[in-house]
């Protein structure tokens, strides 16, 4: 039973129900859930397994099956960020394995092989052709190529190849994404884009006649006269293009053949930002509707539309589109992963969990639950976030004590604040700290103009609002105006070391992969965002001085706090060069600096004994800097300087 009064405590000491190592016990990642016939299949990331990615059948008996046993890794690094990694026909499976990057085949009647296996060759966003035994995906192929300019294709897989590249039925554009055959087998629709543009600035939708030997009759079907970003083409089971587009400025469902759009929703966006391949944001029903994913203010929810009208499916917020699984006596299931407020995510069957996450850690009253905040920010325009307070059912802040604050600063830039449920969140509210998660100008989910005014404003719109929000919240007397931390990865990490030197309303800061050099990020990083920054921060040469200007490294006479640096030694998008010059440069100046790199692991991490590190000693650097002494730590933190 919770106590009946809380003790009062000073914040950052609370004891908290989270310890490291439950973090990341038992738990696991999931995504990319597809279906096959009446079976459901999903991919998860288990960090006890060296962030290993399997792929998981559950049958109708109820049963779970790994398909793909160790040592295979589920994944793909076409633009670095893969995704698409597997595709199921008729019980049989396709999949890249990231640790390699071939393509295997697991067939219905015999053991798994490889089909295409070519060093220096990537292979993801994987769609049977109908009535063969071909796939067709995208390929990224590194051979004798410059490291910055892969080239980039679709091809044809025939399956029962031993040793295939590929026939190449598409190829001339920096790049391509989502080849969907029809469901007749003969014609063939896909994505390309170009640089400078990045997928959410500009993409054109083709379609062509799917032959044997490679493409004929291609006709662009949108995207050749006006900009727009056009993500997840997707035929009908009639045979009807359906594709989202922004072109209206927010991201909604069209089809070929009318200028109308399919749905409307002028608040919120049925649509996303192509980071990984394969991403879902509608299916079809059989009668004819549809259903999508609609992102609202940082939350997605599980609609349906039809006749152009769109009603909420009264599910948990969900992470993605659902997808249609036939039960009984001609019942739809409608399978998804959750995003709940107030506990771990789950692999579900309309309202049945299946399959969650991880075990549920925290009690009722020891959950913060996200409150959407909107605040003022520069030339009197509006930004959003959320706001976590404290809370832990068995302390208090002091009398007259106002909590500490982490600001959190999501990745991309071009990537969305979600309301969900995240114990790395509630990691911080349980032991004492508020927490509040930007959407800062740039983000999705707020419509294109929204995600334009970060054009040209990287490292000054994006500090801008996450000052703003800092000064709202102690306004409102939330939070404790001298211990404001600030975080974040990879390009968060850049936005957490840009306010750092532009700022002192921070007082100690993280960066997990993050950029602290514009100049080295541009020289070093890999071919999809070699040119992000020319609408970010401005076109190379003749931009030099501001890509100085904005650089963290360049200013760090007007840093006065210290920062912790966590690195991935196998990073190939913000190389670990980035942490180690800003490190050194922070120890030059005597500023308190802490620098772990992992062996292993890359942009992103994803191994339990990571995780594990991670938490405590960003925790004891908070806690050294700010005066508390957090209880429990595994491990003291190593201050350089």
């Amino acid at each position: 039973m919770p106590p009946t009064s809380k003790q009062p405590a000073p914040c950052g000491t609370w004891e908290s129900p989270l310890t490291a190592d439950a973090m990341t016990k038992g738990r696991v990642g999931l995504g990319d859930v597809s279906v096959d016939g009446d079976a459901l299949y999903w991919l998860e990331s288990r960090p006890e397994e060296q962030g290993r990615s399997v792929l998981v059948r559950r049958l109708p008996d109820g049963s779970l099956h790994d398909m793909t046993p160790a040592p295979a890794n589920v994944g793909s690094r076409v633009h670095e960020y893969g995704g698409g990694a597997y595709t199921v026909s008729n019980g049989r499976i396709v999949f890249s394995n990231k640790t390699d990057s071939a393509v295997w085949l697991i067939p219905t009647d015999g053991p798994p092989r490889k089909i295409a296996a070519f060093e220096g060759c990537r292979y993801a966003d994987f769609s049977f052709v109908p009535g063969t035994d071909t796939v067709v995906c995208v390929r990224e192929d590194h051979r004798g190529r410059p490291a910055l300019d892969p080239e980039a294709t679709i091809v044809l897989l025939n399956i029962a190849a031993t040793s295939h590249e590929g026939i190449v039925l598409a190829r001339g554009a920096d790049f391509y994404a989502s080849p969907r055959p029809s469901p007749d087998g003969q014609r063939i629709a896909f994505l390309s884009w170009n640089h400078p543009d990045m997928p959410w600035d500009a993409t054109q939708l083709h379609t062509a006649r799917l032959q044997p030997s490679g493409l004929t009759d291609i006709v662009t079907v949108a995207g050749a006269d006006q900009r727009e970003a056009v993500v997840q083409p997707e035929w009908s089971p009639t045979g009807t293009l359906h594709f989202c587009t922004d072109r209206s400025g927010w991201w909604n469902i069209h089809q070929t053949g009318t200028t109308e759009p399919v749905t409307t929703v002028p608040d919120g966006e049925i649509g996303g930002p192509l980071w990984n391949l394969g991403q879902r944001y509608f299916t079809f029903l059989s009668d004819g509707s549809i259903v999508a994913a609609l992102s609202r203010g940082g939350q997605i929810r599980a609609v349906t539309v039809k006749n152009g009208e769109v009603d909420d499916l009264s599910l948990p917020p969900v992470q993605h589109c659902p997808v249609t699984l036939p039960g009984p006596t001609g019942t739809i299931s409608l399978a998804y992963v959750s995003a709940s407020t107030d506990g771990p995510s789950a692999v579900c069957l309309s309202h049945e969990v299946i399959r969650r996450s991880g075990p549920a850690l925290l009690a009722a009253e020891d959950v913060s639950v996200a409150e959407p905040i909107t605040f003022t920010t520069s030339d009197n325009e509006p930004a959003y976030g959320f706001f976590y307070p404290p809370m832990n059912a068995r302390f208090e802040p002091l009398a007259g004590e106002r909590p500490p604050l982490v600001v959190m600063i999501h990745g991309g830039p071009t990537s969305m604040a979600r309301a969900g449920f995240s114990l790395q969140i509630q990691w911080w509210t349980t032991r004492g700290f508020a927490v509040v998660d930007v959407n800062y100008r740039g983000s999705t989910g707020f419509g294109r103009p929204y995600r334009r005014k970060l054009d040209s404003n990287w490292g000054v719109a994006d500090v801008e609002d996450c000052v703003a929000a800092v000064a709202y919240l102690v306004a409102e007397g939330r939070v404790d105006p001298e211990r404001i931390a600030i975080r974040g990865g990879s390009s968060g990490g850049f936005t957490a070391l840009a306010a750092l030197t532009a700022s002192s309303v921070f007082k100690a800061g993280a960066s997990l992969y993050g950029i602290g050099d514009l100049m080295l990020l541009a020289k070093e990083t890999h071919k999809f965002e070699s040119r992000y920054m020319d609408r970010l921060v401005g076109k190379l040469p003749q931009s030099a001085a501001v890509y100085a200007e904005r650089s963290p490294i360049e200013h760090l006479d007007r840093m006065t706090v210290g920062a912790i640096f966590f690195q991935g030694l196998d990073d190939k998008v913000v190389p670990p060069s980035q942490a180690a010059t800003m490190v050194t440069a922070m120890r030059k100046r005597g500023l308190p600096v802490a620098h772990y790199e992992f062996e292993g692991e890359g942009h992103g991490f994803r191994r339990a004994a990571t995780l594990r590190r991670v938490l405590d000693l960003e925790l004891g650097f908070y806690g050294r800097l700010f005066g508390f002494e957090p209880p429990g730590l595994s491990e003291a933190v190593e201050i350089l300087s």
